[in-house]
């Protein structure tokens, strides 16, 4: 059914195309009507006229036979479908089981769409009448230059309709012959992987549930050897927090796809009569400009939603790495006072204040505060915290429970399971049913009675076990990770309607759930578990791909690191924190006078500069291994800041940092502005140059010093 105000397009060979908006290179998906079933997509990348790339692209692939399209290998149909001739993976698998068993609509044909465009945005719907199925297909431009495509998929037939798989396909744009998508573990997040196009499937999937610490978030595909400046590349990232699934198809013919949707247990989804299947949105991005023009359109997005936080991210210290489980009134007063004397805005209570929680096997579920660590409740801290004028935070898991917590012995149905076993324990803990409406008013109802009794302004929310053997609470034991997933957000954006002055926190077991679907309802996400700076200068460094620097939480710790053992100086800890949202996790009562001192001198330096870095276009600069660099130029190229950290021994000294992104014709003053550091030579405070020359000669790098970083700031005359 045509919406009000969409037109149809009125010739079914006119090409019709779309492009994104607000941004400094625009993205365009451009599709080829057919008159035998559903358009094809000529083009997706770069801004391109529609015209172009139809009388660029030969008559066959939009009028003669699918066979003969296929062969040719140019586009791809929007649903790349068997029946047409597609022999690689179908964008949609499923089937029917009707009078004689399952198996039945197997293959569709979709016939003719009719396409339908408005200001901002597309739609494509078709029916396949044999299989009782209609599809809609839907093109929104959104701010920062990109797109974001999905299909949603209604059962008009008789009897339920299986649902294995659909996926957002996009051809390769012609040029691109390499991949790059990201692995990790635990404590070392997003670490960069890249190999050739070829042909076959490749295919990263995640089955975690809401926990993707190993998985990629994104793939890019693009000309040989781009790196953070130059060359053409296509960004594809889905939108959801669930389990997923990435592909890279290559066919013999020369065809080549990427394609991304959700991954479904077998069995998950079943499309009841006239019930319709949204799946997540599918975010896709080109740019000519290499990643940093990827990550600049992304930014501006994530920039434009509502939830992006409209103030400075405040400091943060969080007591975590200082006490762990160990809670006392006493020792927790005494490090709020040392942190709101250094200029701390914020403090978050971690986990360890609520009943029964002596160690991580005990009493996660029960939210209420401790009667023997706290006998007056939290009340005494967090007026504290407020009179000392800085926020008051708080840790929860509400997804998880252990099986000694009362609510686990009071309610054990409550937990996902599949048939009468108990899934294995992970980290001593089961999770929650929460598309059940009686555990969500139980951690609403909790949520509700901790924020009437006390101000909280801002709460970590963690999640920390996958989601292993998650079947139906309630019996059926059908698989639940979709179910989960979108119950996980229901509760959260209740939570934020309910309480509008909280700012949230994403976090599983460090940086696991950092995507654009979480990012639209969060101020800020926990980069990773690690504090190592050594750990975190590359895992920032590439979370910073899709999440701009004032959303990752960095912390400054202790100098010998808890997760690596490895030890560091203030200044590469502070240094490295300094590019996200800035926080401590350290406790303070052990600290030297002079280092508390320093660390203060580091946080002012911060507040002074958040503006800039949490604003302003990132910019990553290539350079051998063992070096790292990448700083923030303001979006009218008046100022400039960059981090020079020298991570490991490296064969030469220290190469000339070039610094890009500048105005070529405008002269810069360069100061180094870090406190300064016994272990960093950088003679270059005070030098004046063109932004043509910094970028193409750039400044001489400081002198030799492994593990450690300086700071660079030019401001235009």
């Amino acid at each position: 059914m045509i919406e009000p105000g969409r037109v149809a397009v009125p010739e079914p060979t006119d090409p019709v195309a779309l492009s994104g908006s607000d941004g400094a290179e625009a993205t365009t998906i451009v599709l080829l009507p057919r008159a035998d079933g559903l358009p094809d997509i000529g083009w997706v990348g770069p801004d391109l006229e529609a015209e172009d790339v139809r009388a660029l692209t030969p008559p066959a692939s939009v009028e003669t036979t699918a066979w003969n399209s296929w062969l040719i290998g140019s586009p791809v149909s929007l649903l790349p479908e068997h029946a047409r001739g597609y022999l690689g993976r179908p964008a949609l698998l499923g089937h029917r089981v009707g009078p004689d068993g399952p198996g039945g609509d197997w293959s569709t044909a979709f016939g003719p769409g009719s396409v339908l465009r408005a200001p901002g945005s597309l739609v494509v719907e078709a029916t396949d009448k044999s299989a009782g199925l209609e599809l809609r297909f839907e093109a929104e431009a959104v701010a920062g230059g990109g797109l974001r495509l999905r299909h949603l998929l209604t059962n008009i037939g008789s009897g339920p309709y299986v649902v294995d798989a659909l996926d957002v396909v996009v051809p390769v744009p012609p040029g691109a012959g390499e991949i790059l998508d990201f692995t990790g573990r635990w404590a070392l997040e997003r670490q960069p992987q890249r190999r050739a196009l070829a042909d076959g499937h490749w295919v990263r999937e995640h089955r975690r549930g809401m926990r993707a610490l190993d998985g990629t978030g994104l793939v890019v595909v693009g000309t040989p050897g781009f790196g953070y400046r130059g060359g053409e590349v296509l960004g594809v990232h889905l939108a959801w927090s669930g389990n997923h699934r990435y592909a890279v198809e290559r066919l013999s013919s020369g065809t080549a796809v990427v394609r991304a949707g959700e991954l479904l247990h077998p069995g998950e989804l079943v499309l009841a009569e006239n019930e319709t299947y949204a799946m997540p949105w599918v975010h896709v991005t080109a740019s000519t400009r290499g990643l940093d023009g990827l990550a600049d359109a992304t930014h501006r997005y994530v920039r434009s939603l509502p939830a992006h936080p409209t103030a400075p991210a405040p400091v943060m210290f969080n007591p975590w790495e200082a006490v762990y489980l160990d809670h006392d009134l006493d020792t927790l007063t005494t490090l709020a006072d040392i942190a709101a004397a250094l200029g701390v805005e914020r403090f978050v209570l971690d986990d360890g204040w609520f009943t029964n929680r002596t160690s991580l096997s005990d009493g996660l579920g029960d939210w209420t505060s401790d009667p023997g660590t706290w006998p007056d409740g939290l009340a005494p801290l967090v007026d504290r915290v407020h009179e000392l004028g800085m926020e008051f935070g708080l840790w929860w898991e509400p997804e998880a429970v252990n099986p000694n917590a009362a609510v686990f012995r009071d309610h054990p149905d409550w937990i996902l399971r599949t048939g009468d076993r108990l899934p294995v324990l992970e980290r001593d803990c089961y999770l929650l049913d929460l598309s059940r409406p009686e555990v969500r008013t139980y951690l609403l109802d909790a949520f509700d009675r901790l924020a009437a009794d006390h101000r909280i302004d801002f709460v970590k929310w963690d999640h920390n076990r996958d989601q292993i053997d998650g079947g139906d609470s309630r019996g059926s034991g059908r698989a639940m990770a979709r179910r989960q997933t979108l119950a996980f957000r229901e509760l959260l954006d209740e939570l934020a309607r309910r309480h509008p002055g909280i700012a949230w926190e994403s976090c599983a077991s460090g940086g696991g759930r950092i995507d654009l679907d979480v990012l639209e309802r969060v101020q800020s996400a926990w980069t990773s578990d690690v504090t190592d700076p050594l750990s975190r200068q590359s895992i920032q460094h590439w979370t910073a791909q899709l999440a701009p620097l004032e959303y990752l939480g960095a912390h400054v710790t202790a100098p010998l690191s808890h997760q690596t053992r490895r030890t560091s100086t203030l200044d590469l800890r502070a240094a490295t924190a300094f590019f996200g949202q800035l926080g401590i996790q350290w406790d303070l009562r052990t600290v030297p006078a002079h280092e508390l001192d320093r660390l203060a001198r580091w946080i002012d330096l911060y507040k002074r500069h958040r503006g800039l870095l949490h604003t302003g276009r990132l910019t990553r600069v290539e350079l051998p291994d063992g070096l790292l660099s990448h700083g923030v130029v303001a979006r009218d190229r008046s100022e400039a800041l960059f981090s020079y950290a020298q991570l490991d021994e490296t064969v030469h000294v220290p190469p000339r940092l070039r610094i890009p992104g500048l105005d070529p014709a405008r002269s810069y003053l360069v100061s180094v502005v870090a406190p300064a550091d016994p272990a960093v030579t950088w003679e270059v405070t005070g030098m004046r140059a063109t932004g043509a020359a910094l970028g193409a000669f750039g400044l001489p790098g400081p002198e030799r010093a492994s593990q450690s970083a300086a700071l660079v700031h030019l401001r235009a005359l």
